[in-house]
């Protein structure tokens, strides 16, 4: 077996490799996989005979988690460790910890991972709903209560004020702020011109108004037949009266006029009242995600953290 540098020709094997890894939840085209410059984004392969079979690729985790550096791997799950090692005797400087994320059901990554001694840190979940199965008549006493405490549900135009977007911007912040968090569910840092160059680029909105004032939402992004969620916030004034399981059903009646066959959504398992929202909107939860997490070494000669 001989580990080595991925090379541009190696693309349409790496990604039969890291589509069948996550047993076809995603397919990943061969374009995707590109020789990099950026020393802080290594990808290595394992090479039997002439035949690529695995893949390790390690890079930053994310803004949101910059002591960290992220390990994915793909193939043959006897090819883990050997491309691991390899990965280890050339790391970046600057980060204290490497991440792994997998599903429960990934076999061959959990197993490494608790063999190399990762630290199983932190769950996740994902969940999927039938738009078909999607009925908004069931949520309509709800709404019939809150309409008449003055709460009105609305989807942002295209056109919407300077302050709508300043208070969309700000109750973003607040769920950033308020909700549990895992490093694989905290989202990247989003300025307000970030978040509404988004949503205008790609993205649907749907708002609850009390007295004029926003106070809940959520983003909804369209994929193809597909419809997934971004974030569902209530402010802290107005939550448990139902606002999120309101206006995420509002957001689901409208995927379905617009023909979209599927809902996605997901989170942490700490975040427990998001989960009995989507349960009641009918969403399947699926097999678990995993992060794990493993320390590593400060460099020789360091009397404190690892700093770039």
């Amino acid at each position: 077996m001989n580990i080595r540098p991925f090379q541009n020709a190696d693309a349409p094997a790496v990604a039969r490799l890291v589509t069948d890894s996550v047993r076809g939840h995603w397919t990943y085209p061969p374009e995707r996989f590109r020789e990099s410059a950026d020393p802080l984004r290594r990808r290595l392969v394992a090479v039997q005979g002439q035949q690529v079979i695995a893949t390790a690729h390690l890079r930053p985790f994310g803004d949101a988690t910059p002591d960290a550096l992220r390990l994915d791997l793909a193939g043959d799950g006897a090819a883990f460790t050997p491309l691991y090692l390899a990965h280890l005797a050339d790391l970046p400087p600057g980060f204290s910890r490497l991440l792994g994320v997998t599903r429960e059901d990934f076999s061959e990554q959990m197993e490494f991972f608790h063999a190399a001694g990762f630290r199983n840190a932190w769950q996740s979940w994902g969940a999927h709903l039938e738009l078909a199965n999607f009925d908004f008549a069931a949520f309509q006493p709800l709404e019939e209560r809150l309409f008449l405490r003055g709460y009105e549900i609305e989807q942002l135009p295209p056109d919407a004020p300077e302050a709508d977007w300043a208070a969309l911007y700000a109750l973003h912040e607040r769920g950033v702020a308020d909700a549990p968090r895992n490093p694989t569910t905290t989202p990247e840092p989003l300025t307000g011109a970030g978040l509404r160059e988004m949503i205008v680029r790609e993205e649907a909105v749907f708002m609850v108004r009390w007295r004029g004032e926003i106070v809940a939402l959520t983003r909804l992004s369209p994929r193809g037949s597909e419809v997934e969620s971004e974030n569902t916030v209530t402010h802290p004034d107005h939550r448990s009266r139902g606002l999120a399981t309101l206006v995420k059903a509002r957001a689901l009646a409208w995927a379905r006029r617009e023909r979209r066959l599927r809902a996605g959504t997901g989170g942490t398992v700490l975040n427990l009242p998001m989960l009995r929202v989507n349960t009641r909107l009918g969403y399947r939860v699926e097999r678990m995600w995993v992060t794990w997490e493993l320390a590593l070494p400060e460099p020789r000669g360091s009397s404190g953290p690892c700093v770039d």
